[in-house]
């Protein structure tokens, strides 16, 4: 593998969100727990709770521990949002805070977000003042219902890179695959089990070490260039 070989590579920093009704507590554990040594060795996770304090039940009662969060509130048709602006100004202030970051990790309404957020940034009507996200994790994600949302999100394609993991046996597997049409060349990693965060497989390992090694690549390059541009500015000052 070539990523550990590539000269000045630095992890890849995301900013980590966490599923319906969890917390920033729960998705590390997922993600620490699940993902080997050769992934996390790469990334630079940071790892917040949503900004609202669960309003019902969780999901994970029983399987781990409270509080519990989530970053907006729907209707059962998930074309209608409670909270959703507030939603997007604390994300970017978590940015802001704890930035820079190269990217989004998300898992299920973190998913759903971390795909959008993307679009929105790139339309200019979200994150706007934090630097451009350069990849995006979507682990059991979807699109937004709501036609003004879907207007802002996924109006044009998303450029960003992107890595997409998709159940076997998850239960809204054709959301989750209706969400790759919005994005350019994503990278699809298949696994057996439903709606959580998975285990890798050997083809899914090399899939996510490969997309990881191109992005850190990508970033390293990017900031060489930096890097000679303020040379260049500082021998003009001279």
């Amino acid at each position: 593998m070539g990523g550990a070989e590539i000269k000045g590579a630095r992890k890849l920093r995301l900013l980590c969100l966490h599923g319906f009704r969890t917390s920033g507590e729960i998705i590390r554990k997922q993600v620490t727990g699940k993902w080997p040594e050769s992934v996390l060795e790469k990334l630079d996770l940071v790892f917040a709770d949503a900004p609202f304090p669960c309003q019902g039940k969780s999901d994970v009662e029983g399987i781990f521990d409270p509080p519990y969060y989530e970053w907006f509130q729907f209707s059962k048709e998930f074309t209608e949002y409670v909270n959703l602006d507030e939603c997007l100004a604390y994300i970017q202030d978590l940015m802001i805070k704890h930035g820079p970051f190269d990217g989004l990790l998300g898992f299920s309404q973190g998913a759903i977000l971390s795909a959008g957020l993307a679009g929105m940034q790139a339309n200019g009507v979200a994150l706007t003042r934090v630097p451009e996200i350069k990849l995006v994790m979507i682990i059991g994600g979807a699109k937004f219902r709501n036609p003004s949302v879907i207007e802002k999100a996924y109006s044009a394609p998303i450029q960003c890179r992107s890595v997409h993991f998709l159940g076997d046996q998850d239960f809204l597997k054709e959301y989750r695959t209706e969400l790759l049409d919005s994005f350019i060349d994503p990278v699809v990693i298949r696994h057996p089990k439903g709606h959580t965060i998975p285990r890798f497989d050997e083809e899914g390992l090399e899939s996510m070490l490969s997309f990881l090694e191109r992005m850190q690549k990508d970033v390293t390059e990017e900031k060489q260039e930096i890097i000679l541009q303020n040379d260049d500015v500082e021998e003009c000052l001279i």
